[in-house]
């Protein structure tokens, strides 16, 4: 694992700051330019009508302070194997002290569209039907931890799904991530992939409260999207969690860029898990579970072994940073507009 902050950016990083009430703020001295800055925008540029319905207000969360553990596991075609693997790296990571856990893509067996069907779960109906649902539901409860459980083929009537399970520290379903953006992809003499052979696209953006914040979560290809990212922005989320694994090809291009992309145009924290790399395999993937800050920052990453990446997120930063740059406040609503669909629907 490493950290990966420049001099310069540590030097950006760490301006001086006051303290009230236990939050991080800038100086006074500081903050009434950029209020001032606010209410000129305000009053031309339509800032607020930039999203549609307006983008909600960060919620305080449970948690301002906590560790976050991404495993990167190493998968192979064992299924009751991967289960138990994947349960014992949770265990570790919570004597570790982590709060939230990340797991990796489809880490219950290969990647490849032959194995979805294969060791796709019905997770409505649980129990033997379900045995990786099952296993991280119980692990949640008795570890008392918030579980984002990677992703497993899901089998749901007719239809297979890429579905990321969100659970409580209480072991209950928080939220189900069906996988919106498809991976299909050709690069001649590189990779074709495509996950519509026998996948089906999810069709709803998943936001979850949860004991450690608002979470937003995509699945591999999602992150790629930024639509998606910034509509759970405007949902008030203070993280981004993608599990994912991006391949020998496009991993190496655009893997740590997308993460630090989607984290510094929304100002939160983006958080990855990716698969350890297996060479043999058909599918091979790049691993570097990451974890961003609100600044773009790489907090802490990883190289392509199977290893846990735990590291410290502070919401803190997210507030301090969007005082430094207060792009809320600046955003040309008379020019250009966020809408999301399902919120304006709803209303």
């Amino acid at each position: 694992m490493r950290a990966a902050v420049t001099a310069t950016a540590a030097a950006l990083l760490a301006p001086r700051l006051t303290r009230s009430a236990g939050r991080a703020r800038l100086p006074s001295s500081s903050r009434a330019p950029l209020r001032r800055v606010a209410a000129m925008a305000s009053s031309s540029f339509r800032p607020e009508d930039a999203r549609s319905p307006p983008a909600l207000d960060l919620p305080a969360p449970p948690l301002s302070k906590f560790k976050v553990a991404l495993c990167q596991l190493s998968v192979t075609a064992d299924k009751a194997r991967n289960i138990a693997h994947a349960r014992a790296a949770i265990e570790a990571a919570a004597a570790d002290g982590a709060k939230l856990v990340l797991l990796p893509e489809i880490w219950n067996g290969p990647y490849s569209n032959d194995s979805f069907p294969e060791y796709a779960e019905d997770i409505e109906a649980g129990g033997d039907a379900a045995p990786s649902f099952s296993m991280m539901s119980e692990v949640a409860r008795s570890l008392q931890i918030t579980l984002v459980g990677g992703s497993i083929a899901e089998r749901s009537g007719n239809n297979l799904y890429n579905t990321c399970c969100v659970f409580g520290s209480d072991g209950k379903l928080k939220g189900k991530h069906r996988k919106i953006h498809l991976f299909d992809i050709d690069i001649p003499g590189k990779i074709t992939f495509k996950e519509s052979k026998t996948l089906t696209a999810g069709q709803n953006p998943t936001v979850v409260d949860t004991d450690v914040g608002r979470i937003g979560i995509g699945i591999c290809y999602d992150i790629r999207f930024q639509e998606l990212a910034m509509l759970y922005a405007a949902r008030g989320a203070h993280l981004l969690c993608y599990p994912g694994a991006f391949n020998m090809t496009t991993g190496p291009l655009h893997w740590e860029l997308l993460q630090r992309a989607r984290a510094a145009d929304n100002q939160l924290f983006v958080a990855t898990c990716g698969p350890a790399r297996d060479a043999s395999a058909g599918y091979v993937a790049w691993g570097h579970s990451t974890l961003v800050g609100p600044f773009g920052e790489v907090i802490a990453t990883t190289e392509h072994d199977e290893t846990t990446v735990i590291a410290e997120i502070d919401y803190s930063l997210i507030e301090q940073r969007r005082q430094f740059l207060p792009l809320q406040h600046q955003r040309r609503g008379d020019l250009y507009q966020l809408v999301d669909v399902q919120r304006l629907n709803s209303q």
